[in-house]
């Protein structure tokens, strides 16, 4: 069983207020608050900078509010175009609130010329950069989603084949399982039946081939040295068999035997090759297994 870790998108506060939106606003808002205290007839700087981070925050949190609600836009319109017209309201209100703030803090300074002047600045700012600043976010937005959709199906697809590579790989363990058991077995009992003393040493040689296969059956990984050790005796208990019709040799190199691999990988092919090749001709036949 494996399990696949879902990401959760972020709503409600986590959303309206994100780490990387809040920081870019602010940016953007000291960046025109500044710019706007240039002038020599501009007001103080702490004025432009606080009417334009209020700006800025009023304008984000109308397009987060319009991004998560209504949960399903109407039909006569789009969420993105519901957020535009949101963030040009927001602009308006933020430029609107900022300024009635500053009435209530200093009556007569807010209505002074620079105050007024500075007013009009920045609802031309906010209006004119507002809307695309917000259109870029959700260009950016969406190739961020399509992204994370293929990273997605591509983690599923992957699941998907591994689960089939495994389900392939228990099929072939399920396979070597039944049919060397019933053979030996049948082995063993002609043997038996037939008074050969022969039947004892073939039945301690599977003992001892299942004492030390049964355990590695079903691991997710071994090593080729130990999968050429379950070979080499399977091919001994596939001799006794049939002595006469079966030859084989294992050469390995040394250094491949840490090697990992999938457990019966290679007992499978000289399985399959010993029931399809070597049982069922007259005459038999060789298996050669070459490890470089």
């Amino acid at each position: 069983m494996a399990a696949t870790a879902v990401s959760i998108k972020p709503r409600g506060i986590a959303l309206l207020f994100g780490p990387r939106r809040l920081v870019f606003v602010l940016a953007v808002s000291v960046l025109f608050g500044t710019l706007n205290s240039l002038p020599d007839t501009a007001p103080p700087i702490h004025v432009t900078l606080g009417h334009a981070v209020v700006t800025g925050l009023t304008a984000l949190l109308a397009f987060g509010l319009l991004e998560q609600y209504p949960k399903r836009p109407p039909t006569w319109s789009r969420r993105w175009i519901l957020q535009l017209v949101g963030v040009v309201v927001g602009v308006l209100l933020g430029v609107i609130g900022a300024h009635s703030v500053s009435m209530v803090i200093d009556e007569h300074s807010a209505h002074a010329d620079p105050q007024m002047s500075g007013l009009i600045v920045l609802i031309v700012e906010g209006l004119l950069f507002g809307p695309w600043i917000a259109l870029g976010t959700m260009v950016r937005q969406r190739d961020m989603i399509a992204r994370d959709q293929a990273l997605a199906f591509e983690l599923e697809r992957s699941e998907l084949e591994r689960n089939a590579l495994e389900a392939r790989l228990r099929l072939l363990q399920a396979q070597v399982e039944p049919h060397f058991l019933f053979n030996t077995l049948a082995n063993v009992q002609a043997l038996v039946d037939a008074g050969s003393p022969q039947a004892s040493q073939v039945l301690a040689s599977l003992i001892a081939y299942l004492r030390a296969a049964v355990p590695r059956m079903h691991k997710l990984a071994t090593t080729l040295g130990e999968e050429l050790d379950l070979v080499r005796a399977y091919l001994e208990l596939m001799r006794m068999r049939m002595p006469d019709r079966l030859k084989f040799e294992i050469r390995v190199d040394p250094a491949a035997n840490a090697l990992r691999c999938p457990p019966m990988t290679l007992l499978t092919l000289v399985e399959n090759a010993v029931r399809h090749g070597v049982d069922p001709s007259e005459e038999g036949g060789r298996i050669d297994v070459d490890v470089r």
